[in-house]
């Protein structure tokens, strides 16, 4: 934001007129969106909600009494600021992680862990985007896998899917998917990952595979799984 510096833009107020504009554009694209929840999670505490970057709006499919439940990890840039603003507006709690400068993401990042270590302990849930904050592309980062093991969470995969062309991608690294209205979408679950505290590095990285192609199965299930949500509508 070092335009907003050279403007003599007060940088907290255009995060807050930011943020607030965003939340008002989903607002109004929330109420031309369904979302249908398949196989979602009974366990009520404990669980890591995994989800690749791109599809982090898929969250707001939880149900909105069980939100406040949910600490979302976001980063501490100026976009994590925002969306972190428009999620407390959605009900959900926050997380903050890494910066973009390298001693900062270090930093940032071992706290995140350990507020997300605690809030499980608490009987939270926390939900992490496992290749963010800036991949690579689908590939699962070790940190759920650290928070995992430190609480004995179950570590539930999910996806979403819309076969509508109003589901966008952006020109982004992750390719970010945002709905824009009049789009039915499903929620897909996967079935519950665990790792013991004491698993070895071998066994993290078999979990961590484990998880990849649990995320990559969801994305192959969810076209056949939206066709038998909404096949009553039809």
């Amino acid at each position: 934001m070092d335009i907003l510096k050279a403007l003599h833009i007060d940088n907290n107020k255009a995060l807050g007129f930011a943020s607030e504009a965003v939340y008002k554009l989903f607002r109004v694209l929330e109420r031309m969106i369904e979302i249908k929840n398949v196989n979602y999670p009974e366990q009520e505490q404990n669980v890591i909600f995994a989800m690749w970057h791109a599809q982090q709006c898929s969250l707001h499919g939880i149900p909105f009494e069980k939100r406040k439940n949910v600490n979302i990890l976001i980063s501490r840039s100026d976009d994590g600021e925002i969306i972190a603003r428009v999620v407390h507006k959605w009900g959900f709690n926050t997380i903050r992680g890494s910066k973009d400068n390298q001693g900062e993401r270090r930093k940032g990042g071992m706290q995140a862990t350990l507020q997300m270590i605690e809030r499980l302990k608490d009987g939270q849930n926390v939900a992490i985007m496992v290749d963010g904050p800036a991949g690579p592309f689908h590939e699962v980062k070790n940190g759920v896998i650290k928070v995992a093991k430190k609480t004995g969470a179950a570590i539930i995969p999910m996806t979403w899917y819309s076969p509508n062309k109003s589901m966008l991608n952006l020109p982004t690294w992750d390719k970010f998917q945002i709905p824009m209205g009049f789009t039915k979408i499903v929620n897909l679950y996967g079935e519950p990952i665990y790792i013991s505290e004491d698993a070895d590095v071998e066994e993290d990285i078999r979990v961590k595979q484990q998880l990849k192609e649990a995320l990559l199965d969801l994305d192959r299930k969810a076209p056949e799984a939206f066709k038998e949500a909404y096949k009553k509508q039809k």
